[in-house]
């Protein structure tokens, strides 16, 4: 008589051992990785109410006729939305924000995002070409791969 004996199937402790080293493996990639997505999302909202007070600063360039006009003296929050008209007060990723009236460079001390870039600063210089046009470049203490694209 011959014995029609099912044979269990399952996985050897081998194979268990190379899928769990697998699996720690794509999470020592990805878990920095995400932390990186999570801190540039976050500076998205740095680099928006940057681009408004910029904006203001243009409009108010243009609106003066003059192209050595003065930069705004706006050492801080309170300073930029009485002069510009912006409201970047409700952002809680900026601890302090300034315009430097000899450069009209704008500052801003950034929070809340992560220890690397708490207390970090970050920086918007305008150059006004001869055509009276304005380009901005960013800047500032954070680490470059953190800086805002053009």
């Amino acid at each position: 008589m011959i014995s029609n004996k099912k044979q269990e199937m399952g996985f050897t402790l081998l194979e268990l051992m190379i899928v769990i080293a697998i699996i720690g493996i794509l999470a020592a990639v990805a878990i920095p990785a995400y932390r990186q997505y999570t801190i540039r999302a976050r500076m998205s909202e740095v680099t928006t109410a940057m681009m408004y007070i910029a904006s203001a600063l243009v409009n108010q360039r243009q609106q003066s006729g003059a192209s050595d006009a003065a930069w705004p003296d706006c050492p801080d929050v309170a300073a930029i939305t009485a002069s510009l008209g912006v409201g970047v007060g409700a952002s809680t990723r900026i601890s302090q924000v300034q315009i430097d009236p000899a450069t009209g460079e704008i500052r801003a001390t950034l929070a809340n995002l992560d220890a690397v870039l708490d207390g970090q600063t970050l920086s918007l210089t305008p150059t006004t070409a001869a055509d009276a046009s304005i380009s901005w470049q960013w800047s500032g203490t954070i680490p470059t791969v953190y800086l805002p694209k053009k």
